[in-house]
């Protein structure tokens, strides 16, 4: 592969919409599924310490202080799931504010929904059936740092959106374990760098940062999480 070449199949991998300027590991990870170069690894590696816009949305993500929560592991997909919320982003021409951000614990696949700061335990309950659970079912088990209050008004507001009854056996984990709030950092860079590159309200990109954030490789997993979901990217 000539030289011209190798730098629009990294451009191309680096920075269009589909991709959204995942680190050097991702990157790597994800070409050479369908390209091979001697040097390959050092220059994409290369490449990505050039790039200018990296160089202003990325920054150093440390663990998390404090002993992690002993949680059960999931058994299928989209049974058990964290959330959380990235709050006081600027307010979209469509009036969002917020992104609530969904990922299953197994395969490490996420959603990613705007919304507003206004929107009640109502509203988010319609939302998450509308989106997530039209998709994936009912979770048995959630971990979210909300509050107790949200997360009691969240599920009668749920439930009654079923028009369940009776109680469901859905199981609430009102601490994080850090999943959500690394997959919020990789997401907060993502957007940081759509906003840089194509300009336009927020919003208007989240369908694809969703899109490449699944698409691409996830360290924790060894593969893409539409790979995990699926069977395939």
């Amino acid at each position: 592969m000539v030289d011209g070449l190798q730098e629009r199949v990294m451009e191309e991998a680096h920075s269009s919409r589909y991709s959204v300027h995942p680190g050097s590991t991702k990157m790597y990870r994800d070409l050479r599924e369908v390209y091979w170069w001697n040097g390959m690894k050092k220059g994409i590696a290369e490449f990505v310490a050039k790039c200018p816009n990296c160089q202003q949305v990325k920054v150093e993500h440390q663990r998390p202080g404090g002993l992690a929560q002993n949680i059960e592991l999931p058994e299928w997909k989209w049974e058990m799931i964290n959330m959380d919320f990235i709050t006081g982003l600027p307010r979209s021409r469509r009036q969002h504010d917020s992104i609530w951000v969904i990922v299953d614990r197994m395969t490490k696949s996420a959603h990613f929904l705007p919304v507003k700061t206004t929107h009640s335990a109502e509203d988010y309950a319609k939302l998450y059936i509308q989106e997530i659970v039209r998709l994936h079912g009912v979770p048995i088990s959630i971990i979210s740092d909300r509050g107790a209050q949200f997360t009691a008004q969240f599920w009668k507001s749920f439930q009654k959106g079923l028009g369940s009854k009776v109680s469901l056996s859905t199981a609430f984990h009102p601490q994080t374990d850090g999943q959500a709030e690394r997959t919020i950092q990789t997401l907060e860079d993502m957007l940081r760098a759509c906003v840089i590159d194509f300009k336009g309200n927020w919003d208007d990109h989240l369908p694809l940062i969703e899109f490449a954030y699944n698409n691409s490789y996830h360290s924790s997993i060894q593969m893409a999480p539409y790979e995990a979901l699926y069977g395939r990217r």
